[in-house]
């Protein structure tokens, strides 16, 4: 059986207040309470004054039934009346919003036969939250209410419930409510990889259930009482501020204690021996005690210390709860015995139990999602169109296929063909990044081809054939450089073809299919155009000629004026300076100057593709670096000048800084702050003379840094950056290790920050991180910087170099695959480490840096989402190197936790404690 840690939590005291609700927000507020088979009219529900409506605004498929009349009685709430049934589909699904984003939700279905359809029939089926499995529903008895109940973490701004049809009956339901959470409760259990599902929840000495109102999230706390037991209650309110399960009070005002004896025991069955679970114990003590009056119990579960020596608080919520799941047992009784010197027997107001629910099945990318329903919600689909589009596999919506490797999924083919949709082409499907496959032929389409397609740069096969599209074909089609069939017959075009695509079409790279002679008709026109292009080349030549004398002249003569050793600074030294003046807001210096800060460049610290790198001192007695500008290098003023105005636009801590520039005469320089550690790839070869290995928490640290640099370009800058030269060589770390990336050469800005790509006439960029979709298509976008960045993420995972020396120089990306394949993150790790890692952060970082190296940039995710989860690798390692030692003031007795135990005390006189 695993083993089970527990916690201790004694909340800060606080005046108990009655706060209405903010802006005057209706209690239930975000509420979705559903009756579902109702065709009437919303109507409040007289026990709990919740509003319910109908189903029939949140799924469109099912038929609505009532139970039998004899299963109708007073006991039986009116929710329970009618329901929905599934005859058709595998998967039907409701489609829950809005549900506030990145909050816990909890949602709850009900189910009543009542034999409604009068087969005396005993169904399963399964319940899915999003596209994950809920819970399998075994309904046996026509005249019990079933019930499923879960905790969930709200990763968009809808969710889904789906039945399942697994072939046992027809799925129905009777209800559903959604409940949010305002205060990130239940948040040790709930997160984006896991959700837990109610098992059982308890209010011990009441006689009545317990929901909203009395709890704001209308949880429902059922009676639990024995005839050992005697009830304890109180009038006064229990303060639960700050808990994070926030019990409600009405819950908190009742307990029960042993009638006889020092011993109080209760226990519970768990469907099976393998569910993991977690449980929470509330306690509130209810009785003001005096004198030598004391109430110390301490707390087993089936027969294995949890907790000693524990007294609950005077109207004050306190719980105790399992911090990792236990498992193993059928059963599980727990036991409250009063310590020896306690005058009190044990008390306990209520319990709860959740067993976990892993979140292994990847949803669908949000924006594939998004797009999807905004396309069925515009043609106003009939298709059975609901729950995620691509996952589970088994369920994929009609007329898709999608990619699963690597997560999340991605849509790649959509066939609506011969679905009667009217209008012009709905611009969600420029939303679909990945789709290879298009094919929206045999539909009423009118209007022209909109030039959105031409973003779909996956798209191998276009087809928009026998439609009434009009107009012309938009020359942004031309960008499509992966596509090989574009089908375009049987619509009424009035205009050429653009001339690229009827080139490939001629050298048979393109199959595509016209009506008419589109690219012929253009023929003319292209020759007018050819010639005219012949003469503008000629003028543009003799131009250049002319320009590259005059600049030939002007550099001899600046030659001859600097051929003395001492160089002078000048004001204008390169023709082209006058063309790109620049607004430096740094400090500019002059030759002079460079040699007394470096006195007189005699410490070299690196070297690049601009020239040399020298240390340097200012008169403040700050450390730079110069990078000089070597006569030999290929670099020279553009890269000078790209690099030096993008660092005066741009601060961000996680960038290196620039101090000063340098034009003077032949000197080209640029000065920046110095980066005492070097940089990744010197410690990463052992070139940085550190003794020191990096630890794994160190190089999360580091990759985090740099992936937040990135990202600042990405999205921070106005217009986007893109870096272009991502490599360990070119992220330096400062003396506390913090990552700044640097050399900023190659970068490009958008001329807009609307465009998702920018041109260029040749590819640059550092072999082994340059990106393979760039290589190809000449098209650098931000996923470019994402592929490199990958790259430096498996150099940090391995400890070996982009192209690995050896037979053929293997890419690193390759030569993890065989290691991969047998599962063994052994073989993958920098053997520096020594196996001094976290095994699941180190598979999620491979996992992450593979994703990054995707072969197309769509399947790739952006710098945020990468920092995102670097943030959450990061955060187990922060703890595990945090102090175990808890100090509490106020406490003189000794409390003896066992080592599976972890206790976090928090008292009046402790301001905090984790």
């Amino acid at each position: 059986m695993a083993s089970s840690s527990w916690c201790l939590v004694a909340l800060f005291f606080a005046i108990a207040a009655t706060i209405p609700a903010a802006h005057g927000q209706s209690p239930q507020a975000g509420f979705i309470s559903i009756d579902c088979g109702n065709p009437k009219s919303d109507y409040v529900d007289h026990s709990t004054n919740l509003t319910y409506v109908s189903d029939d605004r949140f799924i469109d498929v099912g038929s609505d039934f009532y139970i039998q009349s004899n299963y109708i009685n007073s006991s039986v709430p009116t929710l329970q009346f009618n329901l929905r049934s599934f005859p058709d589909g595998l998967r039907n699904c409701y489609t829950l919003k809005p549900v506030p984003q990145n909050s816990t939700y909890l949602v709850r279905a009900t189910f009543m036969y009542g034999n409604y359809d009068g087969k005396n029939s005993q169904i399963q089926f399964d319940l899915h939250i999003g596209v994950n499995h809920w819970k399998t529903m075994n309904i046996s008895d026509p005249s019990a209410i079933y019930t499923a109940e879960a905790l969930s973490l709200a990763t968009a701004n809808s969710t889904s419930i789906c039945l399942v049809n697994t072939g046992r009956g027809t799925p129905f339901i009777s209800s559903l409510e959604l409940r949010p959470f305002e205060n990130g409760d239940y948040g040790e259990y709930v997160n984006a990889s896991q959700s837990v599902v109610l098992v059982t929840r308890r209010n011990f000495g009441a006689s009545d259930s317990v929901r909203f109102p009395d709890d704001p999230y209308d949880r429902v706390w059922s009676p639990y009482m024995d005839p050992s037991w005697s009830t304890l209650s109180s009038t006064s309110e229990v303060n639960n501020s700050g808990n994070m399960f926030e019990p409600p009070s009405a819950v908190m005002q009742t307990a029960v204690t042993p009638a006889s004896g020092s011993q109080l025991a209760f226990y519970w069955d768990s469907v099976s021996p393998d569910d993991e679970l977690y449980a929470v114990l509330h306690f509130a003590e209810l009785q003001k005690l005096t004198g030598n009056s004391t109430r110390v119990f301490n707390i087993t579960r089936n027969g294995e210390s949890r907790f000693q020596w524990y007294t609950p608080p005077y109207l004050l919520a306190e719980y105790i709860y399992s911090v990792v799941p236990f498992e193993g047992s059928s059963r599980y009784e727990y036991d409250l015995n009063a310590t020896s010197d306690s005058t009190l027997p044990p008390i306990i107001n209520a319990f709860e139990v959740y067993s976990l629910m892993q979140l292994t099945q990847a949803a669908t990318y949000p924006g594939d999602v998004d797009a999807m329903m905004a396309i069925k919600s515009h043609y106003q689909l009939k298709r059975n169109w609901m729950g995620d589009p691509c996952a589970p596999k088994a369920y994929v919506w009609d007329g898709l296929n999608c990619s699963y490797n690597p997560d999340p999924p991605r849509i790649t083919n959509i066939n609506l063909t011969s679905t009667g949709l009217t209008g012009e082409i709905y611009i969600s499907f420029a939303m679909l990044e990945a789709v290879k496959y298009l094919d929206l032929s045999h539909n009423n389409f009118s209007g022209a081809i909109p030039d959105f397609l031409g973003s779909l740069s996956s798209l191998v096969v276009l087809d928009l054939s026998f439609n009434n599209l009009t107009g012309t074909v938009p020359d942004s089609l031309e960008n499509l450089v992966s596509l090989q069939i574009l089908n375009l017959a049987g619509n009424n075009f009035n205009g050429s073809v653009p001339d690229k695509l009827c080139k490939r079409s001629d050298a048979g790279l393109l199959t595509l299919r016209l009506d008419k002679n589109g690219c012929n008709k253009a023929s003319s026109s292209r020759s007018k155009i050819a010639i005219i292009v012949i003469i503008a080349a000629v003028s543009g030549l003799l131009l250049l000629v002319v320009i590259l004398v005059a600049v030939v002249w002007n550099i001899k003569k600046q030659q001859g004026r600097s051929s003395n050793t001492s160089v002078q600074p000048r004001s204008v030294v390169y023709s082209q300076q006058r063309e790109h003046q620049i607004s430096f807001e740094s400090r500019q210096f002059t030759y002079t100057q460079l040699e007394n800060i470096t006195n007189k460049f005699t410490m070299v610290i690196g070297k690049g593709g601009f020239g040399m790198v020298y240390h340097g001192c200012l008169e403040t007695g700050k450390q730079v670096a110069i990078k000089m500008r070597s006569v030999s290098s290929p670099q020279g003023m553009k890269e000078f000048l790209a690099e030096a105005q993008n660092l005066t636009k741009i601060y961000h801590r996680n960038l290196v800084s620039l101090v000063g520039y340098c034009m003077d005469g032949n000197c080209l320089a640029l000065v920046y702050e110095y980066m005492k550690q070097g940089s990744l790839r010197d410690h990463l070869r052992d070139k940085a003379g550190c003794a020191k290995v990096l630890s794994w928490g160190q190089r999360l640290q580091i990759a985090l840094d740099a992936a937040q640099g990135l990202d600042y370009l990405h999205k921070g800058c106005k217009p986007p950056i893109i870096h272009r030269d991502v490599k360990s060589s070119n992220i330096l770390l400062s003396e506390e290790l913090e990552a700044k990336i640097g050399d900023f050469g190659l970068s490009k800005s958008f001329h807009s920050d609307e465009l998702t790509h920018v041109s260029t006439g040749t590819v640059v960029g550092t072999p082994g991180y340059i990106d393979p979709e760039y290589h190809q298509n000449y098209q650098l976008t931000e996923k470019s910087d994402v592929y490199s960045f990958g790259v430096v993420l498996l150099e940090l995972i391995t400890g070996r170099p982009p192209i690995v020396p050896g037979p053929g120089n293997v890419h690193i990306v390759k030569l993890i695959a065989a290691s991969l394949s047998r599962g063994c993150i052994e073989e993958i790790m920098d053997e520096t480490l020594q196996g001094e890692y976290d095994a699941t952060s180190a598979w999620k970082i491979l996992d992450l840096a593979l994703r990054c190296t995707a072969d197309t940039g769509s399947q790739r995710p952006t710098m945020f989402e990468v920092v995102t989860q670097l943030k959450s690798c990061l955060k187990p390692e922060i703890a595990s190197n945090s102090n175990d030692i808890i100090y509490i003031e106020g406490f003189n007795m000794s409390r003896e936790i066992s080592s599976e135990m972890g206790a976090s005390l928090l008292g009046p006189t402790v301001p905090s404690i984790r």
